[in-house]
């Protein structure tokens, strides 16, 4: 069919992406509060310090020991340690007979550890390694208490060192996971106000009342921890858009975080205060981890994004309740029919019916095969008169 003149609309974007009203008009994120599940954990001798056994953002299973309290003259006595290894080392080096296999393997051993070492850059796995090579040292002074001229000096160091050892495990008061979860010494001392279990009282004067700094992170407590369930926590917002307005309990959608990350979330609950404002608490079990330190977070809501392309409203024409565009290709029109995902007052994302959708709306084998499909780029003629087309 010859070229009708009529405006035309050039598709240039695969995806839609809509949030909500108030991020696309006003272009800033929101500010949102991390809720979690935490349990504050501490002992009898909160006025030592603590020695992490499990260390931040680790793992803990329920009844393992996370910390330690430091015994009371613990510097002196490591310092007395430190001493005595080198003391041992000393006499064992000046040792000339010691010819045992088990010590060629230790010393190997102890080696490869300090070798290994060199290239390890996470805190706990220096500590295991540093465990490992003092341990193989020890067993080699032992060895070597037996074998050499100087044992009897040599085993006076270990039994001084070992006395030393009992005396600091003897006097520190070790702590247990009384739950599972991920182990955290970051205390901002709002544990028992922005818990799970206030939920259903928290409202936004609330969380404002709280003055925080959004991003803040805490700051690290040498007395006490806390463990943090890693596999649920909440957000609370308030929204002010359309969709917050229709939104109900239960429903889905997905939070940009302001780290660049994409969480899906559920509506635990959403409040009207009847001037617009919408007090929404959603429940996200992604990523919880990484939300561990803060309590404030930027954000932005996603309720609802298709993959499709991108029309305008008055370039769709509905007929016997199908949709239609009318492409312009090389000056001849086609009329092709198009499944409608989502709009708004504007826009639409369409796409292509599938054959199995085509036959469930009643198409047969022949009209299926013999149509036509819109892709990107096509021209798209705006307010089309179907009647001009075939």
């Amino acid at each position: 069919m010859p070229y009708i003149k009529q405006p035309n609309y050039l598709l240039n974007q695969a995806m839609l992406l809509w949030c909500s009203k108030e991020q696309s008009h006003q272009k800033k994120l929101q500010c949102g509060y991390v809720i979690r599940n935490e349990t504050v954990v501490n002992g009898d001798n909160t006025d030592k310090t603590i020695i992490p056994i499990k260390l931040e953002g680790e793992m803990a299973a329920k009844d393992t020991d996370i910390f330690r309290y430091a015994a009371s003259d613990e510097a002196d006595l490591n310092s007395k340690i430190d001493e005595l290894n080198t003391e041992i080392q000393t006499a064992i080096n000046g040792q000339t007979n010691l010819f045992s296999g088990d010590v060629q393997a230790l010393d190997d051993q102890i080696n490869a550890k300090i070798d290994g070492l060199s290239e390890q850059n996470n805190i706990q796995d220096i500590l295991e390694y540093k465990k490992d090579i003092n341990a193989y040292m020890t067993k080699k002074a032992q060895i070597a208490g037996g074998l050499s001229p100087a044992g009897s000096y040599i085993n006076g160091l270990i039994a001084q060192k070992s006395e030393y050892e009992n005396e600091i495990t003897n006097e520190s008061e070790v702590i247990k996971a009384p739950v599972s979860g991920v182990v955290s010494y970051r205390i901002d001392n709002l544990e028992s106000k922005l818990s799970i279990n206030n939920l259903d009282t928290l409202n936004q004067k609330t969380l404002d009342d709280l003055n925080l700094k959004t991003g803040q992170i805490a700051a690290s407590s040498n007395k006490i921890c806390k463990i943090v369930n890693n596999f649920n926590c909440y957000i609370a917002v308030t929204l002010k858009s359309a969709e917050a307005k229709s939104a109900k309990q239960g429903d889905t959608v997905n939070i940009a975080l302001g780290t660049g990350d994409t969480v899906p979330a559920a509506i635990y609950s959403i409040k009207d205060d009847g001037h617009g404002n919408y007090f929404t608490i959603f429940s996200i079990t992604q990523d919880v981890e990484e939300l561990i330190n803060y309590r404030k977070i930027s954000l932005n809501v996603i309720w609802w994004e298709y993959n499709g392309l991108k029309v305008p409203n008055s370039s769709i024409i509905y007929n016997n309740g199908l949709s239609y565009v009318v492409r312009n290709r090389a000056g001849y029109l086609d009329k092709i029919l198009v499944k409608v995902s989502k709009n708004n007052g504007s826009y639409s994302i369409v796409e292509n019916y599938t054959a199995d959708e085509l036959k469930n709306l009643g198409f047969s084998s022949a009209d299926i095969g013999s149509m036509k499909s819109i892709s990107m780029y096509d021209d798209i003629v705006l307010n089309p008169d179907l009647s001009k087309v075939t």
